[in-house]
């Protein structure tokens, strides 16, 4: 696969590296020759000194045979204007931008662009660990309206029905994997057993409530999440 990236920053030269390292083809733009040093000696891809929102450059660097391209600057206008090129001009099918403010990334994804948000994701990781939640996050929906995660059903919680533990409109649970049988979609009767994966699709609001739901009670009652 031919991977376009522009932007060598860190995050844009990490992404290089780890693509190269798969076997795939990648040719990296940007306007600093200086920040191709980030790749190292390693790299077996390709570089174009240039801006990623001139047309000629990127046609240069391979646009047009690209199966993918990504726009990682440091400015959401740059990305979001080179990545409405790609799509537009070049007809690019995998395109993903980085963008710093929520709102726009969901704009532009309505677009057509899939964007990453860091600051969305990062809040979400440092809540996480903030909170040492006993769950795992998959993947969020819509910039933080919903988010997929899945939790361990432990001995204490186990003989529970999917029924017990939904709540409408806050916590769905989708499906559960479980050793002897695999994943299953769930229904309201199925009965939880110990080691249980849940995979729920939870609001913000219940995020909290989800997680006492997984937790562990002490011998004084109170539940714990570690």
């Amino acid at each position: 696969m031919r991977y376009l990236i522009v932007g060598c920053g860190r995050v844009g030269s990490a992404l290089a590296k780890l693509l190269d390292a798969d076997g795939h083809e990648v040719i990296v733009v940007d306007e600093n020759p200086a920040a191709f040093k980030r790749l190292g000696q390693k790299f077996k891809g390709h570089v174009v000194v240039g801006t990623g929102i001139d047309y000629d450059v990127l046609k240069r660097s391979g646009a047009v045979t690209a199966d993918g391209f990504v726009a990682c600057t440091d400015g959401d206008n740059r990305n979001i204007m080179a990545a409405l090129i790609a799509q537009r001009m070049f007809k690019i099918k995998r395109i993903v931008a980085r963008i710093y403010d929520p709102p726009r990334g969901q704009m532009y994804r309505e677009l057509g662009i899939q964007t990453v948000v860091p600051t969305t994701v990062g809040a979400k990781l440092i809540r996480d660990v903030l909170m040492e939640a006993p769950w795992d996050p998959l993947q969020s929906f819509d910039f933080g309206k919903v988010t997929s995660v899945a939790a361990i059903v432990t001995p204490a919680d186990a003989g529970k029905r999917i029924g017990d533990i939904e709540r409408p409109g806050r916590i769905r649970i989708a499906a559960i994997r479980r050793d002897t049988v695999g994943v299953m979609v769930a229904f309201n009767d199925l009965i939880l057993e110990a080691g249980d994966e849940v995979n729920a699709i939870v609001a913000p609001e219940a995020v909290s409530e989800f997680a006492q739901m997984f937790s562990t009670p002490t011998a004084d009652g109170v539940r714990n999440t570690a």
